[in-house]
């Protein structure tokens, strides 16, 4: 039997590989048992969605035999669905929980159980650590599809109309369906396809949906919304021209865009210009929380705005915690990821795409001009980032040296603080930062940075490739 690990929020693997159907049963099995040691008596309830991967329904329908084998009462999806579907019915319904079968932006050779909490977020590291901890205790339990349909145990609905009515909710779709906004939506080939031509039919809105279609290889791509995977889309918009691209990664829960001509839109210019409509067109209030490595030019707003800052180790679980303390105007992340205030504390791209077609609508001005704004403000703020091959045995090490012996400056400006909590962070007087943190899963580096030009950041990433190949080479002694 393979061993498993659990990740941040679940357990990832190569499909027929280590995701099987027969480590599928162990896992849905584990989840089961410590639902049933944990939920109360009224939370014997359970959601089951998928994604577009290869087999993803058929591993949620197993998945869900298994819960209703252990006496829960499923509702599986019945069609592929985006994750904060999933966790917005979770807690909806007062359920134990989720499971989410897909691993979002990986290669489509994978495929992943996300486990999600009662209170509709991604589960924390205890919880992932207590279901590992039951994996095998007990032999799988499970009913079949047709015998637990009888017994009301699985009920197979779509749960993504729910899922629209709350963002239409949330967001002004008077303001938005009057706008005659002409927008495009790269769907990756992910489960976020149609979703907008649902929320805006009727609308004087025009929609235009591009790798819509049902791939389980995503066209060739990662699904993930970066630069390298939107050339297709780019080259189209060059062609035709919108008002905006939004894009969504595999399981749409997190956003990127492309300007309306496929010029790339950095996710960090998103969050800002998000937290700017908050601030200036909502007139919202409230603490704002950024993982680590997401850009300073939210401190800069925050400070202008007199709003609280809360700062976080790199992960949405982290942004999620402090979101469900309460009071908190936006969450959000360097990939992507942001939560809004009043619904789940869950990273929701297509309530995000929602939230940057209604701030166009508000502001009446093209995307460029709103981005020269906040430039002008705040000043440039460019932003790089590397992956590089580095041995797990020796991560320790390097953070150890990272800490003790931090460069002095970076770019000329004089080190103003080093942060240790998750990898480390040098920060210059200037506001130029550099940071290096391994991979929670594998032998990778991921160094960061960002400066006040894309020369400066490159210069610093090259800083943080030189402190790790001397760490690597022993020459750092």
């Amino acid at each position: 039997m393979s061993q498993i690990r659990f990740g941040t929020d679940g357990w990832r693997a190569v499909i027929a590989e280590d995701f099987t159907f027969q480590n599928v049963e162990r896992v849905a099995q584990a989840t089961a048992d410590y639902w049933n040691e944990t939920a109360t008596a009224r939370d014997r309830r359970a959601v089951v969605g998928y994604d577009r991967r290869f087999l993803s329904d058929q591993f949620a329908l197993r998945t869900a035999e298994i819960l209703a084998g252990n006496g829960f009462q499923v509702t599986l999806t019945s069609t592929p669905t985006p994750t904060p579907s999933v966790s917005l019915a979770v807690k909806a319904q007062d359920a134990a929980g989720g499971v989410m079968i897909t691993a979002s932006h990986n290669p489509p050779i994978f495929n992943g159980f996300k486990l999600k909490a009662d209170y509709g977020g991604s589960a924390e590291s205890p919880m992932c650590q207590a279901v590992e901890s039951y994996l095998d205790r007990n032999p799988v339990r499970a009913t079949g599809i047709e015998q637990a349909k009888k017994a009301s145990l699985i009920q197979i609905r779509d749960i993504r109309p729910a899922h629209y009515r709350a963002i239409r909710k949330l967001v002004d779709m008077k303001l938005i369906g009057g706008s005659k906004l002409r927008f495009a939506h790269d769907a990756l080939f992910g489960v976020g396809a149609g979703c907008f031509d649902e929320l805006l039919e009727g609308t004087s809105c025009r929609v235009t949906t591009l790798n819509g279609g049902h791939d389980p290889f995503f066209g060739g791509i990662n699904p993930e919304p970066i630069a390298r995977n939107y050339v297709r889309s780019a080259a189209y918009l060059k062609k035709h021209p919108h008002d905006i691209c939004l894009v969504t990664d595999g399981d749409a829960d997190r956003v990127g865009a492309m300007d309306g001509r496929g010029g790339y839109l950095s996710t960090h210019q998103l969050i800002c210009l998000l937290l700017r409509h908050f601030i200036v067109n909502r007139k919202g209030r409230g603490r704002v929380v950024k993982a680590l490595t997401t850009t300073s030019m939210v401190d800069k707003m925050c400070a202008k705005y007199g709003l609280p800052l809360v700062e976080t180790a790199v992960g949405f679980k982290y942004v999620c915690a402090e979101m469900r303390r309460g009071d908190v105007l936006l969450g959000f992340e360097e990939s992507g990821g942001i939560g809004f205030p009043g619904h789940i504390p869950e990273r929701d791209g297509i309530l995000a795409g929602m939230m940057l077609l209604e701030m166009l609508a508000a502001e009446g001005q093209p995307i460029a001009k709103l981005l020269h704004t906040l430039v002008k403000e705040f000043g440039p703020h460019h932003y790089a980032r590397v992956d590089a091959h580095f041995p797990v045995e020796k991560r320790p090490e390097l953070m150890d040296f990272c800490r003790a012996r931090p460069p002095k400056n970076l770019l000329g400006s004089k080190l103003s603080e080093v942060k240790a909590y998750d990898g480390v962070k040098f920060i210059a007087q200037n506001g130029a930062w550099l940071m290096l943190r391994g991979s929670g899963t594998e032998p990778i580096l991921r160094i960061y940075a960002e400066a006040d030009s894309e020369a400066g950041a490159q210069k610093l990433l090259k800083l943080g490739i030189k402190l790790s190949r001397q760490v690597e080479a022993g020459n750092h002694r």
